[in-house]
């Protein structure tokens, strides 16, 4: 069992982190800059993402991005190629294949409404959306 002052830190650390990526989701993050930022160690925030948030960092990130990119694609009309830059990715390639393994659609059948009924099934279902983002202490 954890001290109560372990899992405060823990929280803390967590809920800093993932108030930056929400913000900042389109830039070039990694684990260290956010460590930084948090006055963390690279480990104790690895900790607290898998201990809090039930996730890794970089699941985190991706599923906030693949959120936003499924906001995008719905409700603006923005081309693949820039929801794809506008969420961080570099190549609209990498993109449509994270986004088809997290949606289970293509960006392109995703805007034109051919959403999955359900969640994506089980086989498909990538380890990051199987977690939720955060749960309190």
């Amino acid at each position: 069992m954890q001290r109560s002052s372990t899992i405060r830190l823990r929280t803390s650390l967590f809920q800093e982190a993932a108030e930056i990526v929400d913000r900042e989701y389109a830039s070039d993050l990694s684990l260290d800059d956010i460590a930084r930022r948090v006055a963390s160690s690279r480990r104790q925030l690895q900790r607290a993402y898998a201990e809090i948030g039930e996730t890794t960092f970089r699941d985190h990130l991706t599923r906030v991005r693949m959120q936003k990119a499924a906001e995008m694609l719905s409700t603006r009309a923005l081309t693949v190629r820039e929801v794809a830059h506008r969420v961080g990715y570099r190549q609209p390639a990498q993109f449509a294949k994270a986004f088809r393994r997290y949606q289970g659609v293509a960006p392109s059948d995703f805007r034109a409404g051919g959403r999955p009924d359900g969640p994506v099934r089980a086989a498909q279902t990538p380890r990051f959306e199987t977690r939720p983002a955060y749960r309190a202490a």
